[in-house]
């Protein structure tokens, strides 16, 4: 009967890498476009075009609230943000009327034994 003995296939194992190795082939040869000068590589740092961080002096608390005030507040900032912007002059008529929502089924009472 065969059994699995680890340490035979661990025994193994350098023996086959040993073949493996040995079937390998001599290096290849150099391409042509490796003799060429190696001026024609350029580098550019990343670092280019770096800008340091300016901290920019904060406006007054009251000034900041004024100003959303003025724009509309938090719901002017909500629509901004899904892209829903009311273009619609303000006699339009509303594109949702006429549409009805279907009211949901009531739950049955639950019965308690």
């Amino acid at each position: 009967m065969f059994t699995f003995l680890p340490a035979r296939w661990l025994a193994a194992l350098p023996a086959l890498a040993a073949l493996a190795a040995g079937a390998q082939t001599g290096p290849a040869p150099a391409p042509a476009a490796a003799a060429e000068p190696a001026a024609t590589l350029s580098f550019r740092s990343a670092m280019d075009g770096y800008k340091p961080f300016a901290d920019e002096k904060p406006i007054p608390w009251k000034q900041a609230n004024d100003t959303v005030r003025e724009r509309g507040g938090w719901r002017a900032y909500a629509k901004e943000s899904t892209g829903e912007a009311d273009d619609r002059p303000s006699g339009a008529a509303d594109p949702h009327t006429g549409h009805a929502m279907p009211t949901p089924m009531a739950k049955p009472p639950k019965d308690k034994p």
